[in-house]
């Protein structure tokens, strides 16, 4: 009898320890979907003495967003800024103290001094009387060097390149094959420096995406990446959903909304004129409100979440508050639209970014 309960006992106790083993080895399941917050600002910010707040006591705002559920902090690079704010060293100290957090760093290299944008895409002063060879060796260099310093899990090749960047040279409806060059360029030094980060090419809007995105099937990359506010873009969350879909089956690429934001009021604080003001330039089922501004963004990670491609969104000038002040005119065009309200308090639209 004490040799059967001991054999007893002994399957159970290999039993309990298989279980044990089984439930130990399950696997992570990687949160893959990105729900970030562009806060290029934030060191400028900061500076200069403002403090964000969240439920009324004076919090670090990284720390806000991913106790929200925020999982990587957008932050712009320009080669050689006239005032080294968004410059190497800047961005650098700023992408150490994003990882230490725990978050994703998703880093915009614009390849110039200042914006680039669809309208403007001018080439660093240092790099102004290159030959095309010599630009292309620049881009090259300069790519390895942000690889090596920052090592970004996300990097886009550009901000807003709907027609290239370093113009005139790369500008895509006049130079098209020297465009591509120059992508390529930057693209082989990621992919040479990295097997992890994610590339990503940038479109705003959704007009001319699909000319845009022909036209650089044959690079290298991971991610588009689409602007989406509907003051610029359009009213129809239906067709902004369709393109996802289209372009990511067209070109087999995860789709991104890289840029969004919305306002929780049209009142302003400070004496920098906003850019939105008005109910004709916002979406008429989402009022400038508090939650108005939430279910905007929540809508847009549905879109997101239901479309066939899509792998996350990002909100633009989330840190943009009239730091500098109610009297200022040098202050924020944004404030309105950002993830803390003029108290410098935390909105409820960072409840958008949770896992679920």
């Amino acid at each position: 009898m004490k040799k059967l309960l001991f054999i007893l006992f002994s399957i159970s106790l290999f039993s309990c320890s298989s279980d044990s083993n089984s439930e130990q080895e399950l696997p992570v399941v990687e949160d893959e979907f990105i729900r970030g917050a562009d806060m290029s600002y934030l060191p400028l910010i900061e500076s200069e003495g403002t403090v964000y707040k969240h439920n009324g006591v004076n919090e670090d705002a990284i720390t806000t967003l991913k106790n929200a559920g925020c999982n990587a902090i957008r932050m712009r690079l320009w080669q050689n800024p006239s005032d080294a704010h968004c410059g190497m060293a800047e961005v650098k100290a700023f992408a150490l103290r994003v990882k230490a957090a725990g978050l994703k760093v998703w880093l915009t290299v614009h390849y110039s001094d200042t914006w680039a944008d669809p309208g403007n895409q001018t080439k660093p002063v240092a790099w102004q009387s290159m030959t095309f060879t010599n630009l292309k060796t620049a881009v090259t260099d300069y790519t390895n060097l942000v690889m090596t310093e920052i090592n970004p899990d996300i990097i886009q090749i550009g901000n807003e390149t709907n027609d290239g960047m370093l113009w005139p040279e790369g500008r895509l409806s006049t130079n098209e094959s020297q465009y591509l060059e120059l992508v390529s360029s930057a693209s082989s030094a990621i992919r040479s420096k990295s097997t992890t980060t994610k590339i990503m090419l940038h479109h705003a809007g959704i007009s001319g995406s699909d000319w845009y995105f022909s036209k650089v099937a044959n690079i290298d990359y991971d991610y588009i990446g689409l602007s989406y506010y509907p003051i610029w873009h359009g009213t129809s969350l239906v067709t902004l959903q369709n393109t996802m879909n289209t372009l990511g089956q067209l070109y087999d690429k995860k789709v991104i909304i890289a840029e969004t934001a919305y306002p929780f009021t049209f009142g302003y604080n400070d004496y920098t004129n906003n850019i939105i003001g008005l109910p004709s330039q916002i979406l008429p089922a989402f009022p400038a409100t508090e939650t108005g501004q939430k279910g905007f963004l929540s809508t847009i990670k549905n879109t997101v979440n239901q479309s066939t491609h899509g792998i996350g969104f990002c909100y633009w000038g989330s840190e943009w508050i009239a730091f500098r002040g109610p009297t200022s005119t040098n202050g924020s065009s944004w404030e309105n639209q950002a993830l803390w309200d003029f108290n410098n308090n935390s909105l409820p639209v960072m409840e958008v970014f949770n896992a679920n």
